[in-house]
């Protein structure tokens, strides 16, 4: 079994992906995007005990020509996890967001 969950795969509009199963306590959330010259893209990763009602666990805004990245850490207890895309702009912009298992 992979140690990562795709929660978003090259989403290029705003709004929250599907909710998937997470087991992991210790969490990385990892969101990349690419595009052509200037990129921009807000995402939230958000945690739900229920499926139902969500709390925002972190917040990663991603700037860059072409690309950008990056990532958080955060210990959680929360059942299911999900991405929410509150902004994302520039032409060909493609944002994919992960989580993980935190060593």
């Amino acid at each position: 079994m992979s140690s990562v969950i795709k929660l978003l795969d090259q989403v290029d509009a705003t709004g929250a992906g599907e909710s998937k199963p997470c087991n992991y306590p210790k969490r990385v959330f990892q969101a990349f995007m690419t595009g052509t010259g200037a990129v921009s893209a807000t995402v939230k990763a958000q945690g739900s005990l229920d499926d139902e009602h969500w709390t925002d666990l972190g917040t990663i805004t991603l700037s860059g020509t072409d690309e950008d990245d990056d990532s958080f850490a955060i210990e959680s207890p929360y059942k299911f996890v999900r991405g929410n895309v509150t902004a994302i702009s520039g032409a060909d912009a493609m944002l994919t967001l992960n989580c993980g298992a935190q060593p």
